[in-house]
């Protein structure tokens, strides 16, 4: 044990040995290193950087009319309608030509990136009140255009597992709906890709390279058990038992009664 009045013991009020501030500074440098690091994460992905670069180069070329952003979160490609052009008819879910030709330019840049990283499509609404037959208000309207948006891209062989459609209706206006101009650019496609992918769900152990094709035999089955059916196939019935002869008593002695 240290006795209380040695130095090496720092009570209360005595100053920290001079080591203790280089160390502390250190420290500090290296959280603020890896936040850094983590906030970057996305600009640092080499296929974020060329997709960001080919989406301005389209904005700047007039083939689309939008924005790209890039975030520790991922990288959000915002589609605006414009004056000539409407990705949706009014209060409808149908894409229209034009927003078809839109989906085409886009997808050979998020094709590569669905690889890798997860799409979630956005739709958004202006504030104009909606209440037909099929959609009872903005936000089931925003859902129904986002997902009409995945379909379409399921079509040019996304792979599902990498999609995802979500609607905000009119709650995330990007300015204020007090013109018509101001409505179109709020009424927007926004595509979200994420810098990290959704965990996959690992299969259940004894599963993995069991899977038989269709008409192929089962996998054999225990001594004793009744064999598998094939794939496609209703189970058998079980086997009847075969029943067991009874045997006569004996004479003179009365059968004997079951409980």
């Amino acid at each position: 044990m240290i006795p209380e009045d040695d130095r090496r013991v720092a009570p209360v009020g005595e100053p920290a040995p001079p080591w203790m501030v280089n160390y502390a500074d250190l420290m500090t440098e290296l959280v603020c290193f890896f936040v850094i690091l983590y906030a970057l994460s996305a600009a640092l992905n080499k296929d974020m950087q060329k997709a960001q670069a080919d989406i301005q180069e389209m904005i700047k070329e007039g083939k689309m009319s939008g924005s790209v952003q890039m975030d520790k979160e991922g990288m959000r490609i915002t589609m605006e309608e414009q004056s000539d052009m409407a990705f949706f008819e009014s209060g409808s879910a149908e894409l229209t030509e034009k927003m078809r030709l839109q989906l085409d330019k886009i997808s050979p840049v998020l094709s590569k990136l669905a690889e890798k990283h997860d799409i979630v499509v956005e739709g958004h609404t202006d504030d104009i009140p909606i209440a037909t037959k099929q959609y009872a208000n903005n936000w089931e309207l925003s859902t129904a255009r986002a997902t009409s948006v995945v379909m379409s891209m399921l079509d040019a062989k996304f792979p599902p597992k990498r999609m995802a459609a979500v609607g905000y209706g009119e709650y995330h206006p990007k300015v204020p709906n007090t013109s018509v101009a101001n409505r179109k650019t709020n009424r927007r496609v926004v595509f979200f890709i994420k810098n990290t992918p959704y965990p996959d769900t690992p299969a259940p152990p004894g599963l993995v390279g069991a899977a038989v094709a269709p008409g192929a035999a089962s996998p054999a089955a225990p001594e004793g058990a009744a064999p598998l059916p094939a794939y496609g196939q209703a189970p058998a019935p079980p086997a009847e038992t075969p029943a067991v002869p009874e045997t006569p008593a004996p004479a003179g002695e009365a059968p004997a009664e079951g409980g």
